[in-house]
């Protein structure tokens, strides 16, 4: 599977800092432009199969079904191929 790193800057009392991805700077900026999330969180993705926040991570860590993002320590997971994958399992 492919791996991808993301790293954020945010300014924290006037000094720039660098902090790892999914951070709630990365919502703000989201609902300020107004732009559509192209990814579930595995909490997310969690609570749509039904399962713990654990099975989602070892689900991640084990399918080639849909594509799963690595951005630094966080995990996300690919909308669009995760809902198609799901719709076909119904």
């Amino acid at each position: 599977s492919e791996i991808c790193y993301k790293e954020a800057y945010c300014n924290k009392g006037g000094a720039w800092a660098l902090s790892a991805g999914g951070t709630h700077m990365e919502e703000n900026i989201l609902q300020e432009q107004d732009v559509e999330r192209k990814t579930y969180s595995v909490s997310e993705m969690a609570k749509i199969l039904g399962i713990s926040d654990r099975s989602a991570y070892n689900l991640c860590k084990h399918t080639n079904d849909f594509h799963v993002l690595h951005l630094g320590r966080s995990v996300r997971i690919h909308k669009e191929s995760f809902d198609k994958w799901f719709s076909s399992c119904s």
